[in-house]
């Protein structure tokens, strides 16, 4: 499956492109210092600035890979990096990615995790020979629920993650979309 890399896009509020070093600052500001919000999509928490800018290089890096998407969230009106969305795996036999995404507690509330999600969606079927977009939220995690909820995914019964490890979901919702042919 020939892949098109981490590439810009926007939605009527947001641009979502890839990270550069100039982000630091405000990931360490409104999200990847949070405790609350790392745990709730299973990545560490970063204090400093020296290991934020230690992750973005790392980020920057696996630009060059055709495979790796992850785009940074930014607020039109202010310009802030507001937080992330990204493929955090990818099964080319399958032509499928997961999802995953956080928005800086800040920001909650307006509806931005929803419009990045769909932006992706858009995104990936009109730009990528993704057949399917796969989402997934433990139940505790109400917020990112409402997200899938509201959005164009649907209830599926488990996603490439559990398949592969044979495994069906336990205290998980899993959602998926796929191409319109």
């Amino acid at each position: 499956m020939p892949h098109t890399v981490t590439k810009p896009f926007e939605t009527p509020r947001l641009i979502c492109r890839p990270f550069t070093m100039t982000d630091c600052g405000d990931m360490l500001r409104n999200w990847i210092a949070d405790e609350d919000i790392q745990s709730e999509y299973g990545e560490p928490v970063y204090t400093t600035l020296p290991q934020v800018e230690k992750l973005v290089g790392e980020y920057v890096e696996k630009y060059g890979n055709a495979d790796f998407y992850r785009w940074a969230i930014i607020e039109k009106d202010s310009g802030e990096c507001i937080g992330q969305i990204a493929f955090c795996r990818v099964y080319p036999d399958c032509n499928t990615a997961e999802i995953e995404y956080c928005i800086g507690k800040k920001f909650w509330g307006r509806g931005y995790a929803g419009e990045a999600l769909q932006g992706v969606i858009d995104y990936t079927f009109s730009n990528t020979d993704f057949t399917k977009l796969e989402a997934y939220h433990r139940i505790e995690n109400t917020k990112s629920g409402r997200v899938l909820e509201k959005s164009a995914m649907e209830i599926t019964d488990n996603v490439e993650r559990f398949r592969i490890e044979n495994q069906l979901p336990h205290g998980e919702v899993c959602y998926c979309i796929r191409r319109k042919l």
